[in-house]
């Protein structure tokens, strides 16, 4: 494996997916080069059994939650980060926008991080469901829940 071509083809996929987790710059960049360091040293690890892109997000996604486990203090979610279609109006109004980003930090997981890698990320039902050792079919059926919770959950707060 050509790790050169892997990191050019790859960097900015796996730097995307990693600030849709963390929703931090300077984060998101350390997360995407410890992946890269990582992938270099188990590069013999990698079966083919998924695609290159899916088992560089297995691992930043694992990295992630080692930096997670390391520092417990989180940045707050930006609120002018691109959203769903369905709430493209509601992100006109970015107070609107705020209150999305918090009923969605409040969405429990895999939900919330599923949501995330499809909206935040723009990745695949089939990539989505790699991270997650799942099935397509799965992927699709949690970010159907998570948007049915999102949306319950912004009905229950109007009232």
């Amino acid at each position: 494996m050509d790790f050169e071509e892997v990191y050019n083809k790859y960097s900015q996929d796996v730097y995307m997916f990693c600030l849709a987790l963390c929703r931090n710059q300077a984060v998101a960049d350390d997360i995407t080069g410890e992946t890269f360091l990582k992938a270099i040293k188990n590069g013999h690890s990698f079966e083919g059994k998924c695609s290159v892109k899916v088992w560089l997000c297995q691992i930043a996604k694992n990295t992630y939650y080692d930096y997670l486990r390391h520092n417990s203090k989180l940045a707050e979610i930006p609120a002018d980060l691109p959203y769903e279609k369905d709430f493209e109006l509601e992100l006109l109004d970015k107070a609107a926008a705020l209150d999305i980003h918090k009923l969605l930090h409040q969405l429990p997981d895999p939900y919330k991080e599923v949501f995330s890698l499809r909206i935040f990320s723009e990745l695949s039902f089939a990539e989505i469901g790699g991270i997650f050792a799942k099935s397509e079919s799965w992927a699709r059926v949690t970010f159907h829940r998570a948007k049915l919770k999102l949306r319950e959950a912004k009905q229950n707060e109007q009232l």
